[in-house]
């Protein structure tokens, strides 16, 4: 292999770390990915090598980034979970960094999100911001990746929003449901990451789409997408996630949180910034209207089932 070529993905199984490796191979990059689920299908045959995190034995981590120029995180987890927490997911990026560092990596490009901050009551910001803060003192140079909400064909907000959509006759959302967010396409999260892989300055990058939505402005538009407009009605949170509870244990998933509620109408999804992506949520969605929704896409059921593939809507 020729060191200097070296990029390392983590997750490239999965969602954005799939569509990041796609991108470096495209320019003749070598790719390596670090991964929790080294049986699940490789997309990618055997132009990309999986190797274990190795968190617990951070020795065998550094063996694997040595000669890595780059390093693409995107590892994370969505929600507390009784066989992941985010806590867990904080640690373990430490280790990921100090064994980057250890390992002479040059960069390290890392996915964040919007409106991180150590103050704040949700676990998952303030867990973000606390890797922030550790990766910036690190002294890697390195890219940091703000998005607000994926969407692709592998996507699970917009997809189960249509899937509700097309099965309930009423929508409920949360409060007045102007609070806002602003979807930015999977591809061009991808691209972004590997742009800021060719540069050594340190930037923190609000990684957001082309389009604003409320979120009841975006309930609607996918409802109108897809021909499936409903009745839109308010609910206090607490009912609205109580409903989403139920769904949740219909379908064998974590629909919402009470900390994603709460982050949503605390509009910390969104930001006053220029646009990083160019891709429309609207043409996107309507390109894929007769299918998009027709099925569920479980979050958990990836977590869980660490052999299959991730599936597409």
């Amino acid at each position: 292999m020729n060191e200097r070529n070296i990029h390392a993905v983590t997750g490239a199984f999965g969602y954005s770390g799939k569509y990041i490796a796609e991108r470096l191979l495209s320019e003749g990059k070598t790719v390596i990915t670090l991964t929790n689920s080294t049986q699940r299908r490789n997309p990618f045959g055997d132009r990309v090598r999986a190797t274990p995190f190795h968190f617990e034995d951070p020795k065998l981590l550094v063996d694997s980034l040595r000669g890595v120029s780059v390093l693409y995180n995107t590892y994370w987890v969505r929600f507390n979970h009784r066989s992941f927490t985010h806590a867990d997911a904080v640690r373990n990026t430490k280790i990921l960094f100090d064994a980057a560092t250890a390992a002479g990596v040059e960069r390290v490009v890392h996915v964040s999100i919007t409106n991180p901050s150590e103050d704040s009551p949700l676990e998952y910001f303030r867990g973000k911001a606390l890797l922030e803060r550790m990766l910036v003192e690190s002294g890697l140079s390195h890219s940091i990746l703000r998005p607000t909400v994926l969407f692709g064909k592998e996507d699970i907000l917009v997809n189960n929003i249509a899937w509700a959509l097309r099965h309930l006759a009423l929508f409920g959302v949360f409060g007045d449901g102007q609070y806002k967010l602003q979807p930015i396409h999977v591809g061009d999260l991808a691209d972004l990451a590997v742009q800021q892989g060719r540069k050594r300055d340190d930037q923190v990058i609000n990684a957001i789409g082309p389009e604003t939505f409320t979120y009841r402005g975006l309930v609607e538009t996918v409802g109108d997408i897809i021909g499936k407009r409903r009745f839109i009605i308010p609910v206090p949170p607490a009912v609205g996630y109580a409903v989403g509870w139920a769904i949740g244990k219909l379908v064998g998933d974590v629909m919402i949180t009470r900390e994603e509620i709460k982050g949503l109408m605390d509009n910390l999804l969104y930001v006053n910034t220029s646009p990083a992506g160019h891709t429309k949520l609207t043409d996107w969605a309507r390109e894929r209207s007769s299918s998009l929704g027709c099925h569920y896409t479980s979050e958990l059921a990836r977590r869980q089932d660490r052999a299959a593939a991730y599936g597409s809507n």
